[in-house]
């Protein structure tokens, strides 16, 4: 899965979260994108704030879908190998590196999955700052 900065690499779990890091740039970013691009009443006439906020937002649901996709592909991948490693555990249950193997494959699992509660997060907060200064502006449409 290919990532802004780099390849998302769901086999090391410290790359996946610097890549998941690069490409929350814009949800950090955002009170200083909506406070550089969309303008005060008294400046109001000189910026198309309908417009800027509709790309702001499109930007941001682009960021937060394909963020979502990355980190469900990499749980996906990352489940599958747990899966292999179940079995060859329950072919040979005394083979002490498929156990230490597949213990590290489930902690690194578990881990992305947070990731998907951290992803909640971010977005909500996005969401509620883009709101906050865009509401009078644009009203995004109806997610189905």
């Amino acid at each position: 899965m290919a990532a802004p900065g780099g390849v998302l690499n769901c086999e090391d779990f410290s790359m996946f979260q610097e890549v998941l890091k690069v490409m929350r740039t814009i949800d950090d970013r955002i009170v200083h994108a909506l406070n550089t691009t969309v303008p005060t009443a008294s400046f109001s006439g000189k910026v198309d704030a309908t417009q800027t906020c509709k790309e702001l937002y499109e930007s941001l649901m682009e960021a937060h879908l394909s963020r979502d996709k990355a980190i469900k592909a990499c749980i996906t991948e990352s489940s599958a190998f747990v899966g292999q490693l179940r079995e060859e555990r329950a072919k040979d249950s005394d083979n002490l590196s498929v156990i230490k193997q597949l213990r590290k494959e489930q902690t690194k699992l578990k881990l992305m999955q947070s990731e998907l509660n951290v992803e909640e997060v971010v977005n909500d907060r996005s969401l509620k700052v883009f709101n906050e200064r865009c509401r009078i502006h644009y009203t995004p449409p109806k997610i189905k």
